[in-house]
C-alpha cells in the first residue's frame, strides 16, 4: 500500500490501530502525519488528543502505556512516536532499555480509541526484527522515498494549482532547477511565488529566475546544463555571478568536477540498463538529478566525459600550486569546452 492508497482508506473509515512511516522524504511523511491529524481528531480535541513521544529519550513499553490509557475527555487519540534505531538497524545508543514484547503482546490486542504512528527516519527498515514484522502485519507500513524526475515535476505543479495558480512551460523545471530537490524549500519557494502572481496568476520561467534564488551547487548545476547545451555564454555569465558572490574559483572547479562525474557515472550505468531509481540509490542521488543527469549524459561521448574529467583534475592541482590564476584557469577551461 502506497500513503495515496492508505489516505482513501482512512477517509472510507477503515483506520488502522498502527502506522509505520519511513523514509528520507520527511516533507511527505509529515503532510500524511498531519492528514491523519485534520481526518481523526476535531480540532477543538487536539490539545487532549495528540501525544508526541520519542524512543530515544522514551522506552517501548511507555509508548504501549500511553496507547492503552483510555484519552481523557476526547473520544479517540493519536499517538506520535519518533524513532531513528529502534525499527533499523542503526546502533541504538543504549540510553533507553526497550522491551519489544510489550509492543508486540499490544499488537495482538490494540486499543480500539488510540491510533499509534510511528515516524522512522531511515530509508530502510530492520526486516529482521520481529516488531518490524509484527507491526507490518499488524498495520499499515509506508515508505516515503524521493520524488521521481516527473513525479517532481507534477507534484510542484500540483502545489502551484493547489494556491489558485498555473504554471507556464517549462516553469516547474526552472524552479526545480533554481530550488533544488527538497520539497520543504520547494514548498516555501512555491508559496512565495504564489503570493507574487496572486489569485489565478501565471508562473512563467523568468518570474521563477527572478524570486528564486540558486545556491551555489544550484548555479553549478545550471552551470553544467549550459555547457552541455552550448550556450558558452550563460555558463560565464553563471560562472562571473559566483565570483561576485565571493565564491571560491577551487570550490567552483570541484562542484564542476562532481557534476561531470556524475553524468559519466549515470551514463555507464545506464548502459549497463540500470533502471533511473537504481541508479539514484547506487550513486545516492535523488531520482531527479540522475533524470537531468541523463539527459545531459546524452550530449557526451564516454571518452569526451573521461578527458573533461583528466583536464579538470590537471586543472584542480595547477590551481593549488599556483601553476594557474585560480579565476583564468576555469575561464580557460570553460572557453575551451565551448569551442
Amino acid at each position: 500500500m502506497d500513503a495515496k492508497a492508505a489516505a482513501k482508506a482512512v477517509k472510507q473509515g477503515d483506520v488502522s490501530s498502527v502506522y509505520l512511516l519511513y523514509g528520507s522524504e520527511k516533507f511527505q511523511m509529515r503532510e500524511f502525519a498531519e492528514f491523519l491529524e485534520t481526518q481523526l481528531i476535531p480540532k477543538e480535541d487536539r490539545d487532549f488528543a495528540i501525544v508526541h513521544m520519542d524512543l530515544g529519550e522514551t522506552p517501548i513499553q511507555a509508548v504501549v502505556e500511553e496507547a492503552e490509557t483510555v484519552p481523557f475527555m476526547v473520544q479517540k487519540k493519536l499517538v506520535f512516536v519518533r524513532d531513528t534505531s529502534f525499527f533499523t538497524a542503526a546502533k541504538d545508543n543504549g540510553k533507553v532499555e526497550h522491551k519489544p514484547e510489550a509492543l508486540l503482546e499490544y499488537l495482538n490486542n490494540p486499543a480500539d480509541y488510540s491510533v499509534i504512528v510511528f515516524m522512522v527516519g531511515a530509508e530502510k527498515l530492520d526486516e529482521r526484527k520481529k516488531v518490524v514484522k509484527a507491526v507490518k502485519k499488524a498495520g499499515v507500513s509506508l515508505s516515503f522515498a524521493p520524488l521521481g524526475g516527473e513525479d517532481l515535476l507534477r507534484w510542484v505543479d500540483k502545489q502551484i494549482r493547489n494556491r489558485g495558480c498555473s504554471l507556464r512551460e517549462g516553469a516547474a523545471e526552472a524552479i526545480v532547477r533554481n530550488a533544488g530537490t527538497s520539497l520543504q524549500t520547494l514548498a516555501g519557494e512555491i508559496e512565495k511565488l504564489c503570493l507574487y502572481a496572486g489569485d489565478g496568476g501565471t508562473i512563467d520561467t523568468s518570474t521563477v529566475d527572478m524570486l528564486v534564488a540558486r545556491s551555489t551547487e544550484q548555479n553549478v548545476f545550471a552551470l553544467v546544463e549550459d555547457i552541455a547545451n552550448l550556450r558558452l555564454d550563460k555558463a560565464l555569465g553563471i560562472y562571473y555571478e559566483l565570483l561576485k558572490q565571493r565564491e571560491e574559483p577551487i570550490k567552483i572547479a570541484a562542484l564542476i568536477t562532481r557534476q561531470f562525474r556524475i553524468i559519466l557515472q549515470v551514463k555507464t550505468l545506464s548502459a549497463q540498463s540500470y533502471s533511473q531509481q537504481q541508479i539514484a540509490s547506487q550513486l545516492g542521488l535523488h531520482p531527479y538529478a540522475v533524470k537531468i543527469a541523463g539527459e545531459q549524459a546524452r550530449k557526451f561521448e564516454s571518452a569526451r566525459l573521461e578527458g573533461i574529467l583528466n583536464h579538470l583534475a590537471n586543472l584542480d592541482y595547477q590551481m593549488k600550486t599556483g601553476a594557474v590564476d585560480k579565476v583564468l584557469g576555469i575561464e580557460l577551461f570553460l572557453l575551451r569546452l565551448g569551442a
